[in-house]
């Protein structure tokens, strides 16, 4: 992937069209840069197959090693390991070298989340062949890019469902239903990374299942829907999905949809509201609720055109190449409005010290909250006994909670940078809260 200079929409979308149908082909080619030592950039099995089959776990492992060794741009971490020992990566990227969690945190950072369904792999193949792209070019626009911005990559966030090609990982868990109790190694390597890292922006690739004739777009995404979500994260959040990601893909010859929506395929009205709820548990609302822009990227898994149907490695290269062409609206987004992103998840991480307004334990930006699911009036914290706190202190702590040491237990206040998340994981009314804790008023 190269970071492209900003043309005027019309001017890029006719520059886009005309290269458009050499996305996928390219997908399959040798990248012609060479590392530092001189050697070739290395290459996916995905991409030496020329998208015949996916690449394999230690093919992943060498292409890795390879990238890393290649330039200093790139710094691969291991972040966890899976109930079956797989290693679970963090590749960083940045010029002309990749930052500490300190620095990150200061700046501006991306974090790609890619296949956390082991049996949607679209999404990790087009993670890798980006690390390795950035890590590569050559070009003035990328290397400025990276110099502003770190790019953080999990390439495969399930490595255990991958090799099963399984949704769930090793004991049929669904990660993308654990973000808020943290029960598998992979959700919680996540967390630590979001927790130390403090990505400005999370990006996650999925792919999906098509129900014809109303929900037949090659790429949907969605952003938080969770009420939660600071209204200027919550915008950006949109803005990312409706003016970066969505247009690119469709600049880039695919068509584009809001996931969970099926439309009617004459009128492209909406039909029905099948999924897309402000779940608290779902990496994309999690994020948000944790006062970062978030966004959740499908590619269609079904072969949309007959030359696909009649050959799988055409339809394996276009699910890849959809992702990567949103993927390229993802580094215009975080290039072009750096500000006005840092400024939205900054006010929103600060926002939780003040203590004021209403937290949600339901409803969703679509749909609106019973009166029993708003806190108007929350309390200022929640005290849990010392037998609660053992259960859920590594819980809270990979959510990066602070807890104050009181009397018989602890308290855990609402005034913090996490505000919003405390009522979601100890109000005995929310949905996934992980204990009962004592509403307290009065904290002082």
């Amino acid at each position: 992937m190269v970071i492209r200079a900003r043309l005027g929409r019309s001017r890029w979308k006719t520059a886009a069209l005309t290269s458009a149908a050499l996305l996928v082909p390219l997908l399959a080619t040798t990248a012609q840069a060479a590392g530092r030592d001189g050697s070739a950039a290395p290459r996916t099995g995905f991409e030496r197959t020329h998208g015949q089959r996916w690449t394999t776990q230690p093919e992943e492992e060498k292409f890795l090693r390879a990238v890393d060794a290649a330039g200093r741009r790139v710094s691969l971490d291991t972040i966890g390991r899976t109930e079956q020992g797989r290693p679970l990566r963090l590749a960083r990227i940045g010029a002309p070298s990749p930052e500490g969690p300190a620095k990150v945190r200061r700046g501006n950072s991306l974090l790609l989340i890619c296949s956390q369904h082991g049996n949607e792999p679209a999404g990790r193949e087009a993670c890798l062949s980006t690390i390795r792209d950035l890590a590569f070019a050559k070009d003035r626009a990328t290397r400025r890019f990276l110099s502003r911005t770190t790019v953080l990559v999990v390439p495969t966030a399930n490595p255990d469902g991958r090799a099963a090609d399984t949704r769930g990982n090793s004991d049929g868990v669904d990660i993308n239903r654990d973000h808020l109790a943290l029960e598998t190694a992979e959700a919680r390597a996540m967390a630590a990374v979001m927790r130390d890292y403090r990505p400005d922006t999370v990006y996650d690739l999925h792919e999906y299942g098509a129900h014809e004739p109303y929900y037949v777009k090659d790429l949907l995404a969605l952003w938080p829907r969770n009420l939660n979500t600071a209204k200027g994260v919550h915008k950006e959040s949109v803005t990312l999905s409706e003016k970066y990601a969505r247009p690119s893909a469709e600049d880039s010859g695919h068509s584009t949809g809001i996931y969970g929506i099926w439309t009617d395929p004459e009128t492209g009205d909406p039909v029905e509201q099948v999924a897309g709820d402000g779940q608290e548990r779902i990496l994309r609302n999690t994020v948000g609720v944790k006062g970062a822009v978030g966004l959740l990227a499908e590619t269609r898994i079904e072969p949309l055109t007959d030359a696909d149907k009649g050959d799988e490695a055409r339809n394996n290269r276009r699910r890849v190449g959809s992702h990567l062409a949103a993927l390229q609206g993802a580094f215009d987004f975080a290039g072009e409005r750096r500000a006005r992103i840092e400024k939205a998840t900054g006010a929103a991480r600060e926002a939780g010290w003040a203590d004021r307004g209403p937290v949600y334990l339901g409803g969703a930006d679509n749909e609106q909250p019973t009166d029993e699911q708003v806190l108007d009036d929350p309390p200022c914290g929640y005290r849990l006994t010392a037998a609660q706190f053992k259960d859920v202190e590594p819980v809270l702590d990979l959510h990066g909670v602070r807890a104050e040491p009181r009397a018989g237990g602890v308290l855990v206040p609402l005034r913090q940078s996490q505000r919003a998340l405390v009522p979601l994981l100890l109000d005995a009314r929310a949905e996934y809260a992980l204990t009962a804790g004592a509403p307290v008023r009065g904290c002082r």
